[in-house]
C-alpha cells in the first residue's frame, strides 16, 4: 500500500515532516501550500516553506517531498510551478481543496470546485509549463456542496493532463464532519478516470485504510489529521503496526523540542506543541493532562522542562 503524508496548513511544517517521516515508512510528503496571486515568487518563499528543496527535495530519512501551490490564475500558477521544479521539487501539487474562508474568499482552494473550467485551465497551464516527466498532481474535495459535482471536476483535471488526483471524500460544506465522509464517490471517480487516485478522509487506523481501499478501489491513501493523533499512523496503516505507546510519544515531543526553530522560538514552539497536544488528546488520555499542565506557559523552556520531567521507560 502506498501511503502519503498530506499537507495541513499551519501544522505540518518541515519540522513535523522530518519528525514523522523518520518514524514512518511514508512514500511521499506534500507541503503546506505556497500562495500564488499575481507574480512569480522569489526563491526564498519556496525554500522557507520547503527547506528540503536544498537537500534533493526529500526529508532527512529520504522521503520525497512535493511542493504544493494554491492560486487561481493559470499563468502565474504555471510560472511558479516552473520555479518550484527548477528548485528541485519532486513534482507539483495543486490545491483545490482548502476550505479556509480567507482562501475561498479570494477564489482559491475549494472555491475553484465551483468552476471546473478554471480548474482545467490551471492544471493545463502547469502541465504544459513543466517537463513532461514531472508529476503534476491535484487535490480536491467532492465539490462545493453537491458531491455529484466530483465527476465533472475529476474529468476536468484528468483532461487537463494531471498525473494523479487526491480526493478528500467530503464537500467543502461538509467540513471535517465524520458523518459527511462519502468514500463511495471516490469509487465513482476511480471508475471514470484512468489516472491514479489517492483517497483521503477519516483514515485513523489500519482497518480504516483497508476499508477505504476496499470501498474506493483507490491506488493509495493520504493521511493528515490522523498523523497528529497517532504519530506512527503511517506504519499502522501501511504495515498494521501497533499504536505507538505514550512514553515513546513523550520522547518524540522531546525530540521536537530540541529542533532548532527559525525565528522567535519562545513564540513559535509553545503554540505548535499545544496544537499538537490538541490532536494527541484524541488518542492518548495522558496528552489531555499534559495539555492542561502546560497551557499556562508561553515560553519554550518551561514547556520543554515539564515534558522532560514526565516519567519514561
Amino acid at each position: 500500500m502506498r501511503v502519503v503524508l498530506g499537507p495541513m496548513e499551519g501544522v505540518l511544517d518541515y519540522l513535523m515532516r522530518d519528525l514523522l517521516t523518520d518514524i514512518n515508512d511514508y512514500d511521499l510528503c506534500v507541503t503546506e501550500f505556497v500562495r500564488v496571486v499575481d507574480r512569480l515568487l522569489p526563491e526564498h518563499v519556496f525554500t522557507r516553506l520547503c527547506p528540503e528543496l536544498e537537500h534533493g527535495s526529500q526529508t532527512r530519512s529520504g522521503t520525497p517531498v512535493r511542493l504544493q501551490l494554491l492560486g487561481q490564475e493559470p499563468d502565474w500558477m504555471a510560472e511558479n510551478a516552473v520555479r518550484a521544479v527548477e528548485l528541485g521539487s519532486q513534482g507539483i501539487d495543486l490545491n483545490f481543496g482548502c476550505p479556509a474562508k480567507m482562501v475561498n474568499k479570494s477564489k482559491g482552494g475549494a472555491a475553484l470546485l465551483q468552476h471546473p473550467e478554471q480548474l482545467y485551465k490551471i492544471v493545463k497551464a502547469c502541465r504544459e509549463a513543466v517537463p513532461a516527466d514531472v508529476i503534476v498532481s491535484a487535490k480536491i474535495r467532492l465539490g462545493w456542496e453537491d458531491p455529484q459535482d466530483c465527476l465533472e471536476i475529476a474529468d476536468a483535471i484528468e483532461q487537463a493532463g494531471a498525473t494523479e488526483l487526491t480526493v478528500h471524500a467530503r464537500t467543502k460544506m461538509g467540513g471535517y464532519k465524520a458523518s459527511e465522509i462519502k468514500w463511495e464517490y471516490i469509487e465513482k471517480i476511480k471508475q471514470r478516470c484512468q489516472i491514479p487516485i489517492i483517497a483521503n478522509g477519516e483514515i485513523w487506523n489500519y482497518q480504516d485504510g483497508q476499508d477505504c481501499l476496499h470501498q474506493t478501489k483507490a491506488d493509495a491513501v493520504m493521511v493528515c489529521r490522523g498523523a497528529f493523533n497517532l504519530p506512527n499512523l503511517g506504519n499502522v496503516v501501511k504495515h498494521n503496526h501497533p499504536a505507538m505507546p505514550w512514553h515513546q510519544v513523550v520522547e518524540l515531543m522531546l525530540k521536537y523540542s530540541e529542533f532548532e526553530i527559525k525565528g522567535d522560538k519562545g513564540l513559535y514552539y509553545p503554540n505548535r506543541i499545544k496544537q499538537w497536544l490538541a490532536y494527541l488528546r484524541h488518542e492518548y488520555e495522558a496528552a489531555d493532562d499534559l495539555f492542561r499542565n502546560i497551557r499556562r506557559f508561553n515560553k519554550a523552556e518551561p514547556i520543554a522542562e515539564y515534558i522532560r520531567s514526565l516519567p519514561r521507560l
